[in-house]
């Protein structure tokens, strides 16, 4: 029986995710006759209580825009193929039993839908696990390929349309995409899994590497992630950031996935980085530094990037170890009632300002490693504003022993450009653009 049913979070399944073959994925043809040197999917903050970053799309034939949530987790991109919400004449399905089904060891098959064959009811069809990492809500659904077209430039306007005419993809359906921004029917997957958007367009545009640059925008800006040949990075009005301005650390493979679904043995598709240490003004802060190490065996503790986080989440001690030491550097500032989600608030007429935001002092994320990095954080990326004029350090209690230690949320990652770099395994990271007098909305790739 094909599956269609509410998983919670952590289901343990004996199949994996279809993986269509990476040589199968590769047709493509763009605007310009070739494979493009690039393509970019545009990204903007909800302006909605959701904070998620949204991009935006086309698909299907004839072409239609489809909005999506950005996820830095996910094995596949999935959108909403639910009550006829999909029509395209150019889809495909994935058959059971065809070798990328065979080669994903995929246990799941659909074979007694009995409505009329569409992407939501197909039968000897290969089954994908799609979730909403914000609801933490998996399900089932078809595995099947369709029209994909990505601008290949960003400034001055979206440039011509590259194509990929058998994109791989799972079907959602509609009861997924409740807690997404409004107007979202899937989400997009940038993890580091095979064929997630970084690793699938790098085999379809025949990209020398895999690799995406993303930068995060704050509301109401404009922001982008870019996937091949981009480098340098282009900013408005003449700043070049090559990789040689880069800072790098490590990007870590945690041995047990941290997925919804999952079958035993898998690895996390998501991005960890080996955060060793956390300083706040310079000063160390106490923490335990086994909660920073990922446990080999269970996979708990460490450090991952997530952008459906809006903040960044700290397991209960280091949170009150950080909070602490910030609340002890900032003593001479009046202090403001907490607003949930926050503890630590100030009455924001008491701040300065900087050209990185509020002038607080700095919290700084030291990466282990044989050159030791630090990502630094300035108030741009520390505070939060808040009602009534008050000003938040924008980090959030994860409670008693989390899943994972250190969550990055999104917030911290705004206006910086980070680099994710799957072939060589690591991250590199630009600290604030601030400094440099640009920042993402000014990004530019044309």
């Amino acid at each position: 029986m094909y599956i269609m049913a509410r998983l919670p979070a952590g289901t343990p399944l004996a199949a994996l995710l279809l993986l269509c073959l990476l040589s199968s994925c590769r047709a493509a043809s763009s605007g310009s006759g070739g494979n493009p040197r690039a393509v970019v999917l545009p990204v903007s903050k909800d302006a909605g209580a959701t904070q998620q970053y949204v991009t935006s799309f086309q698909q299907r034939t004839p072409l239609v825009p489809v909005k999506a949530v950005l996820d830095l987790s996910g094995a596949t991109l999935w959108v909403d193929c639910d009550s006829g919400r999909y029509a395209s004449t150019t889809y495909r399905r994935v058959p059971c039993g065809s070798k990328p089904c065979r080669l994903s060891r995929s246990a799941a098959c659909a074979t007694s839908c009995p409505g009329a064959p569409s992407p939501s009811c197909l039968n000897d069809t290969c089954g994908g696990f799609p979730s909403n990492t914000v609801t933490h809500v998996s399900t089932g659904g078809n595995v099947i390929t369709d029209v994909l077209s990505l601008p290949t430039t960003f400034r001055p306007a979206p440039g011509p349309l590259a194509t990929a005419p058998a994109f791989l993809f799972t079907c959602g359906a509609t009861f997924l995409t409740e807690g997404l921004a409004a107007g979202a029917s899937g989400m997009a997957s940038l993890s580091r899994a095979r064929f997630a958007l970084p690793s699938q367009l790098a085999a379809t545009f025949r990209f020398p590497a895999r690799r995406f640059a993303l930068c995060l925008p704050p509301a109401g800006a404009a922001g982008a992630a870019v996937f091949g040949d981009a480098r340098p990075y282009a900013f408005q009005p003449g700043l070049v950031i090559s990789n040689a301005s880069l800072v790098y650390t490590p990007l870590l493979v945690n041995p047990v996935s941290t997925a919804g679904v999952s079958a035993k043995g898998d690895k996390s598709d998501e991005y960890f980085v080996g955060v060793t240490g956390i300083k706040v003004n310079g000063r160390a802060v106490p923490v335990n530094a086994t909660l920073l190490a990922i446990d080999r065996k269970s996979g708990a503790g460490g450090t991952k990037l997530s952008v459906t986080e809006p903040y960044t989440v700290l397991e209960r001690s280091i949170y009150r170890a950080v909070t602490g030491a910030f609340a002890a550097e900032t003593a001479m500032i009046p202090r403001a009632p907490a607003v949930a989600p926050f503890t630590l608030c100030y009455d924001g007429g008491k701040v300065g300002s900087t050209r990185v935001g509020p002038a607080v002092p700095t919290v700084e994320l030291v990466m282990g490693g044989d050159d030791a990095a630090s990502w630094v954080v300035f108030g741009a990326n520390s505070m939060v504003a808040v009602r009534g004029g008050a000003l938040c350090l924008g980090v959030v209690d994860g409670g008693e022993a989390p899943r994972t230690s250190v969550v990055i949320g999104g917030h911290m990652m705004e206006d910086n450009l980070l680099e994710f770099d799957l072939e060589a395994s690591r991250l590199g990271f630009s600290s604030s653009l601030l400094f440099r007098q640009t920042n993402c909305n000014n990004f530019r790739l044309g």
